[in-house]
């Protein structure tokens, strides 16, 4: 099992949040995770909000090993064929260390507050089954026509390919059975869902249900969800259970107690997993 760190992008300083990152490469967690937002999902008033994907961008050349996402992109920010190169620079920049992710976005009032179309919830799905299309066809340095729901290409072509073939590994998040699991099914490398292994198990046999019948074997889309390490003992408890239900990654909290508390997380329970 492997686990990554959420840096908790917002409200620091931006030597701050390079600090973090080189803290979890330093600690050997698999991948630093920031969010797609611009501005602070807690407490009150303005902070600082660094952009996604420029920061991922900046992080490629302030790291050398550990892996850079945001959990996850919002679909509605970006047009497909911009995250479409803006992905392939990444990966480029970072020698192969991005994870691509994606949802359908959810915040109205930062879309309404930024000037962002917020659209209906099934067209922001439509959108997002348009993006998942668009960037890995795009990604395979091909010319692509493209009739989509709400985004069509013509004679389309990103050069160069990215770096990871046939592409970075792409997330998507959520557990809507209508449709998030559907696309989980037919195109995540990593499914990641809020909730417990026991209450998730139902939205797990589906998307083996799923990708099944897409064609795909099951086991080839890791299970990911996400672990509080605000306790120690309780955080080892819970990793094992994750483990245990056949989870192959966990995004873990920045704690209220900081770097010692994640230090301590990285050398008393990580090694346990490291096989």
């Amino acid at each position: 099992m492997r686990f990554g760190l959420d840096v908790a992008q917002q409200r620091v300083s931006w030597d701050e949040l390079v600090s973090r990152v080189r803290f979890a490469e330093e600690l050997g967690f698999d991948g630093a995770w920031g969010f797609d937002h611009f501005r602070p999902m807690y407490g009150e008033g303005p902070g600082e909000t660094f952009e996604g994907m420029t920061t991922l961008a900046a992080l490629s050349g302030l790291t050398s090993r550990i892996r850079l996402g945001l959990l996850v992109a919002g679909v509605t920010y970006r047009h497909p064929s911009l995250y479409a190169t803006q992905a392939m620079t990444i990966d480029h920049a970072s020698g192969g260390r991005l994870e691509l992710s994606f949802g359908a976005a959810w915040f109205q009032e930062e879309h309404d507050e930024l000037g962002f179309p917020f659209p209906a919830t099934g067209n922001r799905f439509d959108l997002l089954e348009d993006t998942l299309e668009i960037v890995t066809r795009l990604a395979t340095g091909e010319v692509v026509t493209y009739e989509g729901k709400s985004v069509s290409l013509r004679d389309a072509q990103v050069l160069p390919c990215p770096v990871q073939r046939p592409h970075p590994p792409i997330w998507i998040g959520g557990s809507g059975p209508r449709r998030t699991l559907p696309l989980v099914a037919r195109f995540a490398d990593v499914w990641h869902a809020w909730g417990s292994p026991s209450s998730l198990v139902e939205a797990n046999e589906l998307v083996d249900r799923l990708a099944t019948d897409a064609g795909r074997d099951p086991a080839a889309i890791t299970r990911a969800s996400s672990l509080s390490l605000d306790d120690l003992d309780t955080a080892s408890k819970h990793a094992a259970k994750w483990h245990d239900a056949g989870y192959g990654y966990l995004v873990c909290g920045w704690p209220a107690e900081g770097r010692a508390q994640i230090e301590r997380f990285a050398t008393q329970v990580m090694p346990a997993y490291a096989a």
